[in-house]
């Protein structure tokens, strides 16, 4: 009788362990994709303590959950924070849309020396969680500037060091941006070098790839070929297909990854959920144009004939993609000049008493890009009935493509604030294209696979305690093209390592965020 009194005693003690935080009666979308179920769960240290009825638990804080769902934090696969992460290390507009881990470093620009990057984020303690890849034009324009050529087999060996002093530090892989400078001048068998040495350490092979439109099935098997020949995976970042002549060849573009899946590559993708892209002015030219750097850029632009040649070939590239002229490319952030933020390279044009020509407009871009070196821009390229057959596509992970933002600086695209908002409230809510848990598992243990996160994209025992609470039924963006500053609805609660970051649709200030380092193995 005694043993058996005691044993309940033990029981009895050890079901109300007191917790540091415990979230009672939530919908439990665990980020299986398997169907929801009701649970508590208790958090302790900054990890998933426990899940199930806990009806004797105490804890320091208690969050009823009530009609709202519980589900991993957001794992945001592809940003580029390292731009403003040091101004503004709170981050709001990805907490506030329900992500607390995120992977730069992509379309190849990252910080090169990846250990003082980390140090860097040590010193300002940032909200996030933190993973970044080692970028292929950071690398390469550190040893080579903007050298429009191959490069020397010493120089190939000076990229090859880089990158993997970059893995030694924990980054999670290697990206390319093949359309940028200098990226674009780098032929497939420099990249394989650089990608044999992240796969040494199990990293993986991110890329913009080389084309998104008329070369975009080429670009596609470039990037599955690079995988293959360095035998890392492959993930395609924000995988498109742009301007009306290829408008519905995402049947295609799914196939390839689908046909080299079958094969045992390991390919898989990115999307943002809208039909405009974001990137820089420069573009819309000609990648020729830049070789060699600014200085080269400015020569060319001043010469007579080489700027009727870019010109040229401006307007050439216009009439491939069917298209009358640039009204769809959208300023979003010009430093000279902020009146241009939000408004067309058309009406900028207009403005300048330009006649309402193509050509003209075309002037007036390499104008733009001549005061400046970076001018980012919005291009409304895209076709609703592709992103939402690419949406539905199981091994497509949904990332905004964004860094971190000022709020209330520049006309950035909206997905810098509603991306995961956007695809619960209209993609799965409005539009139920995709099952709320499939759409979570995307969001969450997908991304964790990809990128080697062990221990988050599940709510587990044991895991680290990065949750988000929030109602299905008013989760939505409220950021628009027109007004992208604006954070989504519908998340009660943002929880970063078991500390709650964001609470009733506000920040709380919580930066409790870690470095995310790749474990190689090595």
């Amino acid at each position: 009788m005694l043993r058996i009194i005691l044993l309940t005693c033990v029981a009895a003690c050890a079901t109300a362990q007191s917790y540091d935080l415990l979230i009672r009666n939530g919908k439990i979308i665990d980020g299986t994709g398997n169907n929801w179920y009701y649970a508590d769960v208790a958090i302790k240290e900054g990890r998933i303590a426990r899940v199930g009825k806990l009806q004797n638990a105490t804890a320091t804080r208690v969050i009823d959950a009530s009609g709202l769902v519980v589900c991993p934090g957001f794992i945001d696969v592809h940003t580029h924070i390292e731009g403003n992460v040091l101004e503004v290390p709170t981050a709001g507009n990805f907490i506030l849309d329900g992500v607390t881990s995120v992977v730069t470093g992509n379309c190849g620009s990252s910080a090169v020396d990846i250990e003082k990057f980390w140090k860097q984020l040590d010193s300002v303690r940032v909200s996030l969680n933190v993973a970044t890849l080692i970028g292929h034009n950071s690398v390469r324009r550190a040893i080579m500037g903007d050298e429009q050529r191959d490069p020397a087999p010493q120089e190939l060996e000076r990229m090859k060091e880089l990158v993997e002093q970059g893995m030694k530090a924990g980054a999670v892989g290697l990206a390319t941006g093949l359309i940028y400078v200098p990226g674009t001048y780098a032929k497939t068998d420099e990249i394989v070098a650089l990608a044999q040495v992240a796969a040494r350490y199990n990293g993986v092979y991110a890329s913009h790839i080389r084309d998104e439109g008329d070369k975009v099935l080429d670009a596609i098997d470039e990037a599955i070929q690079i995988g293959r020949l360095a035998g890392l995976p492959v993930q395609i970042s924000h995988f498109k297909v742009t301007y009306r002549p290829n408008w519905g060849r995402s049947v295609q573009t799914l196939a390839k990854v689908e046909e080299a899946r079958k094969q045992g590559v390991d390919v898989t993708i990115d999307q943002y959920p809208y039909i405009a892209s974001s990137t820089t002015l420069g573009t819309t030219m000609p990648s020729w144009a830049f070789g060699g750097g600014r200085d080269s850029l400015l020569w060319r632009l001043n010469d007579r004939k080489t700027r009727q040649r870019i010109l040229d070939e401006m307007i050439d590239m216009l009439h491939q993609k069917q298209i009358k002229n640039y009204s769809y490319a959208v300023v979003a952030r010009y430093a000279p000049d902020s009146t241009y933020n939000g408004k067309s390279i058309s009406e900028i044009n207009r403005l300048k008493g330009r006649k309402p020509k193509a050509r003209y407009e075309a002037e007036t871009i390499l104008e733009i890009v001549a005061s400046t070196d970076r001018v980012q821009m919005v291009y409304f390229s895209m076709n609703e009935e592709d992103l939402r057959r690419i949406a539905q596509y199981p091994f497509n992970m949904f990332a905004s493509d964004a860094g971190i933002n000022k709020y209330g600086a520049g006309m950035p695209h909206p997905r810098a604030y509603g991306t995961n908002a956007r695809v619960l409230g209209t993609y799965v809510r409005d539009l139920k294209i995709i099952r709320l848990e499939e759409a979570i598992r995307r969001m969450t243990s997908l991304p964790a696979l990809r990128f080697g996160f062990a221990d988050r994209g599940l709510i587990r025992e044991g895991m680290a305690a990065d949750i988000v609470i929030f109602d299905e039924h008013t989760v939505g963006d409220r950021a628009t093209f027109d007004r992208p500053h604006a954070y989504s609805s519908g998340f009660a609660y943002v929880i970063v390592n078991g500390v709650i970051t964001a609470e009733n649709g506000k920040h709380t200030g919580a930066r409790n965020g870690v470095k995310l380092k790749l474990q190689s193995g090595m």
